[in-house]
């Protein structure tokens, strides 16, 4: 783990209980300054749970973590000045506009009116607001929503973001756009965690930590996770998806199997011999109609799939 003097966020063995139930199970990582870091797991997996303790929002049960340079657990006060922290329901206030919002955020962190003002003409300009500053957020598509609670949660220049969810809710181009901005805020300096379920976003991240049930599983770049996943990948379109996922995984030489749509990915073992003709067969000879089968490269998906099975955790949800 990098020093921690050299890193923007420092975690070591952080747990958090509910009772009985554990939440996040002895988790450790260290982000870098100016890093766009992921987390990518399904509902459940202890994501936002870790955002809040690193937020100051929860007391950690175990371990411990800092924030640029402070301790989550004892300096929570100088740590929400210091951060910026977008959760998935981001609360504007419906009867403001936009700029009165972030009037009023930027009270709230202290910057004073002159500052404000000027704050605001810039987070118009980065984040495209200008067309929108006098509407009622309650009037707001949840694209544009999504942009003001990203100007409000940044409003006093954090050096540090926590994005939870951040595109839940919105379609692909809102999500494309976002996307961009979270790139160019990196881009300047700041820090991004980001919590995500999606595949696609967890791609543009600079490093991904996998996370299932509390665990980390995987941590490296996207590229790095993908083009060390053991085995071939394939896609098959079986006339019958939901039957074909069991007569694939009753197969000894499948690693695994998912469900992409109306498709199917299957990841083989190295060295099997004529791999495409084997699956093709292996659903025909389940009365399974295939109209086609083919290599494909890895996907994050393939990876979360083949790491949750080696684990004995069950399907990814």
């Amino acid at each position: 783990m990098m020093a921690e003097a050299e890193a923007a966020v420092v975690v070591e063995d952080l747990t958090k209980r509910f009772g009985d139930f554990v939440a996040v199970d002895h988790i450790s990582f260290a982000i870098e300054r100016g890093e766009v870091f992921g987390f990518l797991g399904p509902n459940g997996a202890g994501k936002s749970t870790t955002i809040r303790m690193l937020s100051g929002l929860l007391l950690p049960s175990d371990g411990r973590a800092s924030v640029a340079g402070l301790d989550v657990a004892r300096e929570t006060e100088e740590l929400r000045r210091r951060i910026g922290y977008m959760p998935q329901l981001f609360s504007l206030y419906p009867d403001l506009t936009v700029e009165e919002n972030l009037q009023f955020y930027g009270g709230l962190y202290g910057i004073g009116r002159r500052r404000i003002d000027g704050r605001i003409g810039e987070l118009a300009e980065l984040l495209g607001l200008h067309e929108v500053l006098e509407q009622l957020t309650e009037t707001l598509s949840t694209g544009w929503r999504q942009r003001a609670g990203l100007a409000c949660a940044i409003v006093h220049q954090p050096p540090i973001i926590f994005l939870d969810e951040p595109t839940s809710g919105v379609d692909q181009s809102a999500r494309q756009q976002f996307w961009d901005l979270i790139a160019d805020l990196a881009a300047g300096g700041t820090t991004v965690l980001v919590t995500t379920h999606l595949m696609e976003e967890a791609e543009r991240c600079t490093r991904l930590g996998m996370i299932s049930r509390g665990k980390i599983i995987a941590m490296d770049s996207p590229q790095v996770l993908m083009s060390g996943l053991e085995g071939l990948v394939f896609t098959a379109e079986p006339d019958k998806p939901l039957a074909a996922l069991d007569a694939l995984a009753a197969q000894a030489w499948v690693r695994d199997t998912a469900l992409a749509g109306s498709h199917v990915r299957v990841r083989v073992a190295r060295g099997a011999d004529d791999p495409q003709g084997r699956l093709r067969s292996a659903l025909e000879g389940a009365g399974i109609g295939v109209e086609d089968v083919r290599q494909t490269r890895p996907s994050l998906e393939d990876v979360f799939v083949a790491l949750v099975g080696d684990a004995g955790e069950g399907d990814a949800a």
